[in-house]
């Protein structure tokens, strides 16, 4: 589990294919310190276990799966990532509950810089709007934004200074490819109510709602 606030920019050593996926090699020397084999790691939102450490970063697998729906799979070397080691009992919870379980890939429409904030509109898949809401939390490649406004399928977030400073969301252009995750909450209410053939309120109170 993740909070959505980064702790360090990465960059990508290596990325190697394998049988079913891919090795990766990332260097992150601050949060490499903290780390042990086993460990969890998101890697531009995506949670990856730490296989082994190297002297300025770690080696994780990244699955089929994983590569299929989010930018790790047309990643290259020398990338810089935003990174984020997994949340400890008793640390600050300052963003939202992140899994680290990309859903799919947006694709960044505009990076625009209005005083001292930065306005972002990413392009969602339509197949993640429905758990998409205004004032609602997503992750973009990580990072733990609110969703300001949604015309269609864009989606519009407001990036703090400190935030825009310290992650990859600086370097976005017109056609930039991002991680997206939506609000864990939204997606565990929406599959319970996909699942109910009719909705009262005594089902919501059963089902502790």
């Amino acid at each position: 589990m993740f909070t959505g606030l980064i702790r360090e920019i990465g960059r990508i050593r290596s990325l190697n294919k394998r049988k079913a996926g891919l090795g990766i090699t990332v260097a992150a020397p601050e949060t490499r310190n903290g780390l042990k084999i086993g460990d969890s790691v998101a890697v531009d939102g995506v949670c990856l276990t730490v296989e082994q450490l190297n002297p300025d970063g770690f080696d994780g697998y990244v699955s089929s799966e994983t590569a299929a729906r989010s930018t790790l799979g047309s990643a290259r070397a020398g990338q810089q990532v935003n990174i984020e080691p997994s949340l400890k009992i008793g640390d600050q919870l300052g963003g939202h509950f992140v899994q680290g379980h990309a859903e799919g890939v947006g694709t960044v429409v505009s990076l625009e810089n209005k005083g001292e904030e930065a306005f972002l509109k990413v392009r969602l898949p339509e197949s993640l709007m429905s758990a998409v809401a205004e004032k609602g939390s997503i992750a973009v490649s990580g990072v733990s934004l609110t969703v300001a406004e949604i015309k269609g399928n864009v989606i519009t977030t407001a990036v703090v200074p400190h935030t825009l400073e310290t992650t990859t969301l600086k370097e976005m252009k017109r056609s930039s490819r991002v991680n997206i995750e939506t609000d864990i909450i939204a997606r565990q209410v929406l599959s319970f109510l996909k699942k109910q053939k009719s909705l009262t309120v005594r089902k919501l109170e059963d089902e502790g709602f």
